[in-house]
């Protein structure tokens, strides 16, 4: 099982993207609701979450995926529930994913360290300790970080392929991307 954390004021194509994209590989993946149920993104668009985040939060997925937007960035990172999570899901070798602004959470709570990672312009300075490159998707072991809404499908593909260990070139012809 794999989480993608919404929280009000998310970026829509970021996370919508993940689920469907991932979904469509046959991996099974919840939208987690951090601010309730109902959860709008920053362009207004309204999602209904799989499941809410107390209750998310009593088991530890195989994977978790932070969407950026603002301020759906920082509603993550003022989420107890939200950071322990993800701290967990880290401490077990889990899959740690981050797009856009996202990887700040994860560079504030000091997971970047000694780690390769990217983000949107304008948030290097909180990716504390990483070594900010300029690629499209950055892997580096099981932390997986992107630049933002334009990149979201490459995300999505690198973590199919992450997950189940073989090409998303099938997944990505199929969908007509090239």
């Amino acid at each position: 099982m794999y989480y993608i954390l919404l929280a009000e004021g998310f970026e829509e194509i970021e996370a919508l993207t993940q689920t469907d994209v991932l979904r469509r590989a046959g991996i099974d993946v919840k939208n987690v609701g951090v601010t309730g149920e109902y959860v709008t993104g920053s362009h207004g668009i309204t999602v209904k979450a799989d499941i809410l985040i107390a209750d998310a939060a009593k088991c530890v997925p195989e994977g978790i995926i932070l969407p950026g937007g603002i301020p759906g960035t920082p509603n993550i990172a003022a989420n107890k529930d939200a950071v322990e999570l993800i701290k967990k899901v880290a401490q077990k070798g889990g899959l740690v994913a981050a797009i856009c602004a996202a990887p700040s959470v994860l560079g504030e709570m000091g997971l970047l360290k000694g780690r390769k990672a990217i983000c949107y312009p304008g948030f290097e300075d909180k990716l504390t300790g990483a070594t900010v490159t300029c690629e499209k998707v950055v892997i580096d072991e099981n932390f997986i970080t992107s630049r933002g809404a334009g990149t979201a499908m490459d995300m999505a593909l690198a973590i199919v392929t992450y997950i189940t260990g073989e090409s998303s070139e099938k997944l990505s012809k199929a969908m007509i991307y090239e």
